[in-house]
């Protein structure tokens, strides 16, 4: 455990994609290379950042393609005097040999090589993360916690806190402190904090939880105290992800799920119930500018829920936006930054003649546009066309464009490729999605940061890592036995 202050600045080596970033190690117009981080693990597998899997791309770069101290090492030693721009083949030939040259070498100059940086899990780019000396002080501060480790009685109040939205009573504090299994009144605190309003109730801990993945917006907000232009009702997404990571329930559920599920506030608790009525009985039941449009058939949680649809694929014939945020909300990979590149072969095709095979966009729309086929049959808000119902599954939907985008664009095919593995639409997209190691770091890292307020830090990484391997195995992908395990950890219970 770290000394009380002393949190050691993190880098993460996720985006070594953006090793090369915009193609700033291999020189001018030069598209990222995508195996860059790979290529780093494999010579630092030790790496804190590599045991998590995850990359930044401020390894070496400051905002791509510039590069940061480290960066700028790092590409004077790759293969130096061969002419620029380098191939991609000689650009992942090289690279190993040019990390070990820059390892002794002080990037920063804080005084720490940048092997050392590397394997402590600081940033050999700043001199302002560094590795932690010196062993952990416990100057009992005084509340009489102990500094140096995990406190029951720190992560009693630090559960009441968080979970139920209060700090213990003189009583609450003196019984935990005489109870004979003080580990198990934690525990039992735990259950009953997760039944509170707080936690779970609308606007409550999990509700703002989805914000990034909802990205609500007053103004076009149907239902419930609608806006001036109601196009669909966020208030349906709330209350389904709150409802798939409550009551020990399937957490792949958000991506996978069938059903729908709405929130009623009745004297003082939030109560969900799930629901699952054909588009005809819910436009009767709600109305035009709430029902849910897609067919129980071709849904895929709240990948296909009409704010959704709505907010990102709107007019576009290619949701290549859709696809993005998928990305990005669910498995925790931004594609602009440069994260999750997995290019596949013969991509991208341009269907939609948007100029995206030119350097500097292929690299990522290798990755990008293979997401995307699986969306491209969900209508969003409609093309103007008149050929299909928005926010709805039309598989004729892409010949409706041509005239916009082209004729190729009817060549779109709904199947695609997810994390390395084929796709034949968006149900198997979710599917993909939601068992991969992607998503239970994602679902992980979530929590993590909601309750630490940060991400996990380098001397966190066993921890984190333990949890993520539990959420999809002892723990059934149950968001709420995953925070059992995560209250045990002394990252949420060291003070």
């Amino acid at each position: 455990m770290t000394p009380s202050g002393q949190r050691t600045a993190r880098w993460s080596v996720v985006g070594l994609a953006c090793l090369a970033g915009a193609g700033a190690l291999l020189g001018p117009q030069v598209s990222a290379q995508p195996n860059g981080p790979a290529t780093f693990c494999e010579v630092y597998p030790e790496a804190p950042a590599c045991a998590a899997g995850e990359v930044t791309c401020d390894t070496c770069h400051t905002t791509p393609p510039s590069l940061n101290t480290y960066g700028a090492d790092v590409s004077a030693a790759l293969v130096p005097g061969d002419e620029r721009p380098l191939s991609a083949d000689d650009f992942h030939a090289g690279l190993p040999d040019a990390l070990v040259a820059v390892e002794g070498a002080d990037s920063d100059g804080d005084g720490y090589t940048n092997l050392d940086e590397i394997l402590a899990g600081s940033s050999p780019a700043d001199a302002s993360s560094a590795p932690v000396a010196g062993d952990c002080v416990d100057d009992n501060d005084e509340d009489g916690y102990n500094l140096c480790g995990y406190d029951t009685e720190y992560a009693y109040k630090k559960v009441l806190i968080d979970f139920c939205g209060r700090s213990p009573s003189l009583a609450e504090r003196e019984s935990f402190a005489e109870a004979d299994a003080p580990g198990d009144m934690l525990h039992e605190a735990l259950d009953e904090c997760l039944d509170s309003e707080h936690w779970r109730g609308i606007r409550g801990q999990v509700w703002n939880l989805a914000n990034a993945k909802i990205r609500p917006q007053k103004a076009v907000k149907s239902g419930r105290d609608p806006g001036p232009i109601p196009l669909a009702d966020y208030d349906d997404d709330y209350a389904y992800f709150v409802w798939t990571q409550t009551d020990g329930r399937d957490a792949r559920l958000v991506l996978t799920g069938q059903t729908f599920v709405s929130a009623r506030y009745v004297d003082g608790q939030t109560t969900y119930e799930e629901w699952d009525r054909s588009p005809g009985d819910d436009q009767d039941a709600r109305g035009f500018d709430a029902y849910q449009a897609v067919t129980k058939e071709r849904r895929a949680g709240m990948l296909t829920h009409r704010w959704f649809l709505m907010s990102f694929t709107m007019f576009t014939g290619l949701p290549r936006t859709t696809a993005a945020q998928a990305y990005r909300a669910y498995l925790g990979y931004d594609i602009a930054r440069l994260e999750g590149l997995a290019p596949v072969d013969g991509e991208p095709v341009d269907y939609d003649s948007k100029g995206v095979q030119v350097d500097g966009c292929a690299s990522c729309h290798s990755t990008l546009d293979p997401l995307t086929y699986p969306f491209s049959r969900y209508e969003g808000i409609g093309n103007g066309t008149g050929y299909g119902e928005s926010y709805s599954y039309n598989p004729g939907r892409m010949d409706t464009f041509t005239g916009i985008d082209g004729e190729a664009v009817a060549e779109t095919p709904e199947d695609g490729v997810l994390l390395g593995e084929p796709v034949a639409d968006l149900i198997e997209w979710a599917a993909v999605a939601a068992n991969s190691e992607a998503f239970r770091k994602a679902t992980v890292r979530d929590y993590w940061e909601l309750l630490l307020g940060e991400p996990p830090r380098a001397t966190e990484q066993a921890e984190y890592a333990a949890l993520v391997d539990g959420f999809g195995s002892t723990n059934d992908h149950s968001v709420e036995r995953m925070l059992h395990d995560l209250i045990d950890t002394e990252a949420y219970g060291a003070p």
